[in-house]
């Protein structure tokens, strides 16, 4: 699993998305990053991403984001966790 620090993230690198539920997200997110519940990201990953595309997924406390991207992994998408 290919991961990085927030630090190292820049927005030209892909699209960041945070997986955590969007009340949590609320309390605490990167502002650079899009809300996408990662329960509904599994299970609408075919409409919601493309294989061609690079997708940096991030939580808050790295559990979620973890089990997401090796999901999507498993599943042929270009993901890579961040974390803080």
């Amino acid at each position: 699993m290919r991961t990085i620090n927030i630090n190292n993230y820049n927005e030209k690198m892909g699209k960041l998305i945070d997986v955590q539920h969007p009340l949590d997200y609320i309390k605490k997110h990167d502002p650079r990053s899009i809300n996408i519940y990662a329960d509904k990201l599994i299970m609408n990953h075919s409409r919601l991403l493309n294989k061609d595309d690079t997708y940096y997924i991030i939580c808050e406390k790295g559990r979620l984001s973890k089990r997401v991207v090796t999901t999507l992994t498993f599943y042929g998408y270009n993901v890579v966790q961040v974390k803080y």
